[in-house]
């Protein structure tokens, strides 16, 4: 199977875990059933705390209409509306790469919906990629309680096969073949970290 342009398509040569969880699944960590936003959160703290990264959610546009102001000291904002966000989720640096990734839960058992993203946001990260920054999506299966990482160089094949019209979602098969599967952990919660750290050694022996 090749990309598009050409490129043969490669599941990853490392693996953060095996994809069979049965050790991990068997850990009882507190906090579970927490939302994958508030999980990379509690692990951005423990990045920016111990100065290993300097990662940040990016704030949502909102286009505010009218400001009722109480008090001269308050204001209540009484119509917004969000404007189309033309980027992804979060980014920032760890050991001099520019991180930058998007954040997506599913309910699914089986695939993820390629109709959670959006053009504009893969745009956004190709053009990082093009960049040589270490770009990726962080997704969770809800039902499974799993969280995988899958490079965009490794999205990019399923988002092209999607516009094409060939399959409207990725299986859990293919996200754990050609991903890194992301085990739960004390702290950090999610220490995704860890599998930025083989996808920067996966890519940089692809980029050579």
């Amino acid at each position: 199977m090749n990309y598009p342009n050409g490129r043969p398509f490669k599941g990853n040569k490392t693996q953060v875990g095996r994809t069979n969880t049965t050790q991990s699944s068997n850990i009882n960590y507190g906090g579970r059933g927490m939302s994958l936003e508030k999980d990379i959160e509690l692990s951005n703290k423990y990045y920016l705390d111990n100065e290993i990264a300097v990662i940040h959610k990016k704030p949502t546009p909102v286009q505010i209409v009218n400001v009722h102001y109480p008090m001269r000291s308050k204001a209540v904002i009484n119509e917004a509306y969000f404007r189309t966000p033309s980027t992804t989720d979060y980014n920032g640096i760890y050991n001099g790469y520019y991180l930058d990734f998007e954040a997506k839960e599913t309910k699914n058992k089986t695939s993820f919906p390629l109709s959670n993203m959006h053009k504009h946001q893969v745009k956004h990260m190709d053009a990082c990629f093009n960049q040589n920054g270490v770009v990726f999506l962080l997704i969770r299966f809800k039902t499974l309680d799993e969280v995988y990482l899958l490079p965009y160089a490794n999205f990019k094949y399923f988002w092209e096969r999607y516009l094409n019209g060939i399959k409207k979602s990725i299986t859990v098969e293919e996200i754990k073949k050609n991903g890194y599967y992301i085990p739960y952990q004390y702290q950090p919660r999610l220490n995704y970290i860890n599998a930025v750290d083989k996808l920067i050694l996966d890519e940089s022996e692809d980029r050579v």
